[in-house]
């Protein structure tokens, strides 16, 4: 009989071509699929919380799988882990009813985009973080956010071949602020288009270098064009923390400030 499986997953996206199986390249799935599929002794499909981009990292991504194989907890943790590199971790497994499903029991996800903001890049974290040269203003940024929150059209910061039906997302909180040469960029929305924090973070950078307006953020969801937009920020300084279940899943949360932080400064 087959059971389902929930995993929390974290992981260093700069070696992998993102979060979903290809078989042309290195994917998190993939590994996570062939480390499950030798404990479980049978072949394993996953689905996950939300899917991320080539050198996108994740501190609190879920995902589940369905398998025949009935193992303790343990060895989904501990078992898996010894099957993968060492830039991918499965944190917790718990067993859960067939109706729990990573993606659509999920109510909001939340990302963290860090800016590493001083003269000279870090030879430490130059996968792990963006690195912006010219002073930021962290309060024009975090003001501009706040245009932001809502349920709106942000076809302006959606990818240009993202295939969602529609662009209508609501961010329920946005915040920017400074941890001395960090500028930290903390978003949650019920959902997300294709690029759409890294296309927000590509806007607030403009805007906190002073090239363009608070307000430019206003102007841009009513033309609702991405050609008007500012370029899209890289991957390097973005990561999934968490996605947000409703209670009876009893899903744990990655502890963001305790476990980035110590991770960001080394």
């Amino acid at each position: 009989m087959s059971q389902r499986i929930a995993l929390g997953v974290e992981y260093a996206g700069t070696r992998y071509c993102g979060w979903q199986y290809q078989p042309h390249c290195d994917s998190v799935q993939g590994q996570l699929m062939d480390a499950l599929a030798f404990i479980a002794n049978e072949p394993v499909e996953m689905a996950c919380a939300g899917r991320t981009d080539t050198g996108v990292h994740a501190l609190g991504q879920v995902a589940h799988f369905d398998t025949r194989a009935e193992r303790p907890n343990k060895a989904w943790v501990q078992g898996v882990n010894t099957r993968l590199p060492s830039d991918i971790r499965v944190t917790w497994a718990k067993l859960m009813p067939a109706e729990f499903h990573a993606r659509f029991s999920a109510e909001a996800r939340a990302y963290r985009y860090v800016i590493l903001n001083q003269p000279v890049a870090s030879a430490h974290w130059a996968d792990r973080v963006t690195w912006e040269r010219a002073p930021l203003n962290e309060v024009f940024m975090h003001q501009a956010g706040q245009l932001l929150l809502g349920e709106r059209d942000f076809s302006s910061f959606r990818a240009a071949g993202c295939q969602a039906s529609h662009a209508r997302r609501q961010v329920q909180a946005l915040s920017v602020r400074r941890e001395g040469p960090f500028v930290l960029i903390d978003i949650r929305a019920n959902a997300f288009l294709h690029h759409m924090v890294r296309n927000i973070v590509g806007t607030l950078l403009e805007i906190g270098r002073k090239e363009r307006p608070i307000d430019w953020v206003s102007e841009l969801l009513a033309l609702r064009d991405r050609t008007k937009a500012a370029k899209t920020a890289p991957a390097t300084g973005l990561y999934f923390v968490n996605a947000y279940y409703p209670s009876q899943w009893d899903v744990p949360l990655a502890q963001l400030d305790e476990r980035l932080w110590e991770y960001s400064h080394g």
